[in-house]
């Protein structure tokens, strides 16, 4: 079989586990691929590198394409997402400061309730916040503005403040953000340092967050599509293999190593298992489910995700949100989903919009062929959205 090379570029987070995992256990070379996997540090450089076709592809946060789409970005060639490649593995911190006001009004700090973390950090914190976020179209950034909205702060009480994942520490420790909500290792790295308490889980405030997705130009998937299709094969293996418990620690291990992440393993492995340590007095917390990369179809990319994320940007942004949301669903490639990883024997649900929020626990559904499981995606307060014209027939 022949090699090929393709140029990724990632960030250095647990949830770029598919990425590496695919190049270290060989699940891209069984697909003739040979990556060259290549760490950045901010995430505009990665849509600004795939824009100028530096790299093939990119290990990019689920909004990015989305903002691109609607014209909220530079002037690049179209990018498709064409897979999700993790769900949840972010959580909120906050300073120690804070951490102090919640445990003095009782909070009990249980790393599960979203609705009491909010309502106590209401009145641990009168005024205003400054949240770090990763960028201005990131998961994050809509966890936080539907979180903390819902639990009665104004917009005007919330200053949301880009940071890259791995100077977020470095910016609390600086005084620069009151709280922060990012990918694992940094929130974890947060509390090593002293500096922060774990609040909640991503999950806590929607329980499935697309948080990463595998993100192409247009062009390149029209120009080399078998590529593109042992690319995907590679990804959703490599989550498979993830999405097994027992490999949980070897994928920490690997992921901790100087060339990726360059942290202590325990540090990754805490997100990876769900064993979280809160604060640095060593509270332990258990959250189920924190990360997951293909189990309950983590990795499909719904088109009524890309209308949701569209609707709240159309909003901020004064954008007509019809117009949005169907410019959005154009770039979350389902149809590529399906033709590239059907072969591979993915579960495929039979339709590629639903009702985002409707599932308040996992449930067993029809898919193309047989039965597949759909993972719980309920929002805390009971959100629930309809996108516009819901396909009900596969694409």
């Amino acid at each position: 079989m022949p090699i090929n090379r393709l140029r990724l570029g990632y960030l250095p987070l647990i949830d770029a586990a598919p990425l590496i995992v695919a190049h270290e256990m060989g699940f891209a070379a069984e697909e003739g691929l040979d990556l060259d996997l290549i760490r950045l540090s901010a995430w505009a450089q990665s849509r600004d590198m795939l824009g100028a076709g530096m790299i093939d592809a990119a290990h990019m946060l689920v909004p990015m394409p989305i903002g691109q789409a609607l014209g909220l970005g530079p002037r690049l060639p179209a990018f498709d997402l064409v897979m999700f490649l993790s769900q949840g593995g972010q959580a909120v911190v906050v300073n120690t400061r804070i951490e102090e006001n919640l445990r003095e009004i009782g909070h009990g700090f249980d790393f599960a309730d979203a609705r009491a973390a909010g309502l106590a950090l209401r009145r641990a914190v009168p005024g205003g916040l400054r949240v770090g976020v990763p960028f201005h179209f990131s998961t994050q950034y809509e966890l936080i503005s539907h979180w903390l909205t819902a639990c009665g702060f104004t917009p005007d009480q919330l200053d949301l403040i880009t940071v890259p994942p791995p100077m977020m520490a470095r910016a609390m420790a600086a005084g620069e953000v009151d709280a922060f909500c990012v990918g694992e290792p940094w929130c974890s790295f947060a509390v090593e340092r002293g500096i922060a308490a774990l609040l909640l889980p991503g999950r806590a405030i929607w329980a499935a967050p697309p948080e990463k997705g595998l993100v192409l130009r247009r062009d390149l998937t029209e120009a080399r599509p078998d590529e593109t299709g042992a690319l995907m094969r590679a990804m959703w293996r490599a989550g498979q293999w993830l999405d097994q418990p027992e490999h949980r620690g070897t994928a920490a291990e690997i992921l901790s190593r100087g060339e990726y992440l360059d942290l202590p393993s325990e540090l990754a492995e805490r997100g990876l298992t769900g064993r979280m340590l809160i604060s640095s007095s060593g509270e332990l917390r258990r959250a189920p489910g924190f990360i997951a990369f293909n189990n309950g179809a983590a990795s499909f990319p719904w088109k009524s995700i890309a209308a949701l994320i569209a609707s709240r940007i159309a909003e901020r942004r004064g954008l007509e949100p019809l117009a949005a949301m169907q410019m959005a669903m154009g770039h979350f490639r389902t149809d590529l989903y399906r033709k590239h990883l059907r072969p591979a024997g993915a579960p495929l649900p039979g339709a590629s919009s639903r009702i985002e929020g409707a599932l308040a626990e996992d449930r067993v559904v029809p898919a193309e062929k047989g039965q597949m499981i759909l993972r719980a995606d309920s929002f805390f307060d009971g959100f629930t959205f309809e996108p516009p014209n819901p396909d009900s027939s596969a694409d």
